[in-house]
């Protein structure tokens, strides 16, 4: 018997008009003041950017977008049912070092971070939520249940896997319904030996603290590489936006606020460097550019964008040290009394829009900072060639991302 395990994620971050495929609060801030809490990090922050150069590696010369909490929240739920060297595997990857942290710990700071996340908020939206559909026959154990259901809030269903169309279309109509029709068809095909399916979801949606006027959007040269390059449309603002200049890893990073506390931080790094700040991308690095942000006056462009990413992750985690439960290793004992299951499939979809203003009630927001005028003295900091996209909220990266080509 297998256990297909697949993710469902959604990230729509301003609404937008597609550009591609390819995969206010007040302020008077002082500038001082970071955009997020570095306190208390995760412990699978470099599981995150680790997951990145995985996928960058697998993948060259294309855009990536994925969501590192909607991973490793998966993870960390199946681990619940996880025993022997199936647990260490999935619990050493996400950074828990179990000779110093229990694991019940990890457990509660996933249960603490989806009810903080998940907290509405004005012109800020992100729903996450965890499901799992199963077959009788499986034989869940109770314990496995309410684990799940406790500390990771997930929504349960029996469900007839005899029936493939029947439990595919049983799933793909609630996660569509959980990412607002976003992904309408996750699961498009099921083994014949499959018993369960394990969700997770995540859907984004913000404004920006200031809005982008469209009518500054232009067309202008995109420059992929040293062979090629395309036109795209342009945003451009000036306004005080969180910088920083690092010259160890050679790039500069500007943050860039949506209402409800979250930042899009955009790097860009200098011409031939990509590789360098890829490399250098940890939760230490992170750290270290949350303290020395500052507000800045700057002159900003960059791209009205859109990546959609998809990925099997069965074949990208084993590289990460998780292979036994994706083999006839696995030991799910903790799940089911069956010795047999193993994770035969890991699916993780994801998309980002990005556009000037945000929801349709943006524009009044848009029209409360007016578009000042260039100064001299003001730095201008176009992104006209392949850059990176951290999304993060207070100390938690929601998204991980390269935009290459649109």
């Amino acid at each position: 018997m297998h256990l297909l395990l697949l993710l469902g994620l959604m990230l729509l971050s301003p609404l937008v008009t597609t550009l591609g495929h390819h995969h206010r609060r007040e302020l008077k801030k002082k500038v001082k003041e970071h955009p997020m809490d570095t306190t208390a990090a995760t412990s699978s922050r470099d599981f995150a950017f680790d997951l990145y150069r995985a996928l960058a590696s697998a993948a060259p010369g294309q855009n990536i977008f994925f969501s590192p909490l909607s991973i490793t929240t998966a993870l960390a739920m199946v681990s619940l049912g996880a025993r022997s060297n199936t647990k260490t595997q999935i619990l050493e990857a996400l950074g828990l070092n179990l000779q110093e942290t229990p694991e019940e710990e990890l457990h509660r700071g996933f249960q603490q971070q989806l009810q903080e996340l998940g907290q509405p908020r004005d012109g800020f939206q992100l729903s996450l939520g965890n499901a799992l559909f199963m077959d009788q026959k499986l034989g869940l154990q109770e314990d496995f249940l309410s684990a799940v259901k406790t500390l990771y809030l997930a929504d349960t269903f029996p469900t007839n896997f005899g029936d493939p169309t029947g439990a595919m279309k049983h799933i793909n109509d609630y996660v569509a319904k959980k990412t607002q029709g976003k992904i309408v068809h996750l699961v498009k095909d099921l083994d014949p030996t499959a018993v369960a399916v394990m969700v997770n979801y995540i859907f984004f949606k913000a404004k920006w603290e200031t809005s982008f006027s469209r009518q500054s959007t232009q067309e202008q040269d995109f420059y992929v590489n040293s062979e090629t390059v395309v036109q795209v449309p342009m945003m451009s603002h000036e306004d005080l936006y969180y910088y920083l200049h690092d010259w160890t890893l050679s790039c500069r990073v500007v943050g860039v606020p949506y209402q409800g506390n979250a930042t899009a931080l955009l790097i860009l790094p200098s011409e031939g460097k990509m590789e360098q700040v890829e490399n250098g991308l940890n939760e230490k690095t992170l750290r270290k550019w949350l303290k020395m942000f500052r507000k800045r006056q700057l002159q900003l462009y960059f791209p009205r964008f859109s990546i959609t990413g998809s990925y099997q992750l069965e074949k990208v985690l084993p590289n990460l040290g998780i292979r036994d439960i994706f083999s006839s290793f696995a030991d799910l004992t903790g799940m089911t009394n069956h010795s047999s299951i193993q994770i035969s499939e890991m699916v993780h979809k994801a998309v980002v829009e990005v556009d000037e203003s945000g929801t349709t009630a943006a524009a009044a927001t848009g029209m409360v900072i007016m578009f000042r005028s260039a100064q001299l003295s003001t730095p201008r900091i176009v992104f006209n060639r392949p850059f990176l996209l951290v999304i993060a909220k207070r100390d938690c990266v929601l998204f991980l991302g390269k935009f290459i080509y649109p």
